[in-house]
């Protein structure tokens, strides 16, 4: 049983890391919402994170001989992906960027999808938070429980 409590734990706190690393790639894409030009030559490309779940770790050995169960071991992320979405074209013939048409190609970043993704992951990251904290009640409860004799 204390295995499981503390896996609880663990499990949120993959959250946490995750959701954290989202909230950062998130940030740099709102940061980058005017960069037309980058080290690569072309504009900023909005970035993603792809979680993945994560599989067990050699620390929990009696997990691995359970019975072939789905259970959860929490979520890590993968690889940060560049969006291939196209760029917004925008009529600006005074800007150094532009091409022979006038056009500047702007970033493929939206900010209201950026701000709800934003959201999102502020949510997720509260309710980890939750969760590790309802964890914690739930010991010091079970440690109250013992101690009464």
């Amino acid at each position: 049983m204390a295995i499981g409590m503390f896996r609880a734990i663990d499990v949120s706190a993959s959250g946490l890391t995750a959701e954290r690393l989202r909230m950062d790639v998130i940030s740099n894409n709102i940061a980058n919402v005017n960069t037309t030009r980058t080290e690569d030559g072309g504009p900023f490309r909005r970035q993603l994170c792809i979680f993945q779940a994560r599989k067990p770790f050699a620390r929990w050995p009696l997990m691995d001989r359970q019975k072939p169960q789905q259970i959860g071991y929490g979520v890590r992320v993968a690889s940060i992906m560049s969006d291939q979405a196209p760029f917004k074209l925008v009529y600006d013939p005074n800007h150094p960027d532009c091409d022979k048409d006038g056009y500047v190609r702007m970033p493929n970043v939206n900010i209201v999808h950026e701000m709800v993704d934003m959201i999102t992951a502020t949510r997720a990251y509260e309710a980890n938070v939750t969760c590790i904290n309802s964890a914690k009640d739930m010991f010091n409860s079970a440690l109250g429980i013992g101690g009464r004799r």
